[in-house]
């Protein structure tokens, strides 16, 4: 059995926002955009695929934020700063995605998880030296 691999991608906008999209399944919560790796995929193909799938926008992904290993699932999960490619506006998949909106760092959207605050959080810090990071079960904010 082979080990799963996510990514997801950080994208701000001008005002420095935070790009969040919706899920309709699960917990129903905000997430980055992101999601599971394909075969023969690698983890900065994997955030740009999952980004133009559930918002519709071309990105280019800059640095690496941080990777994530989720013992409970025996899971890496990569976080990545992305830039779009031009001036875009997400749209929703409607597939998997209800909802996709830019929002303040410091008025996230509810419900979330301090997973996904977490990686934002250590996205927007460019002195924090520390790449790896092992998580817990997640904590819902509803």
């Amino acid at each position: 059995m082979s080990k799963k691999v996510g990514a997801a991608a950080v994208i701000l906008n001008a005002e420095g926002e935070v790009l969040l999209v919706k899920h309709n399944y699960g917990k129903y919560n905000w997430e980055l955009p992101g999601g599971l790796s394909e075969k023969n995929e690698s983890a900065e193909d994997t955030a740009k695929r999952e980004v133009f799938e559930e918002t519709g926008l071309e990105v280019t992904v800059e640095r690496l934020s941080g990777v994530y290993f989720e013992p409970e699932h025996d899971m890496h999960h990569f976080a990545f700063i992305c830039a779009l490619n031009d001036s875009q506006q997400p749209h929703p998949d409607s597939k998997e995605v209800t909802e996709c909106k830019y929002y303040r760092i410091e008025d996230l959207p509810r419900p979330i998880s301090d997973f996904t605050i977490k990686r934002i959080q250590e996205a927007m810090n460019p002195d924090d030296n520390q790449l790896f990071h092992l998580i817990g079960p997640r904590q819902w904010y509803e």
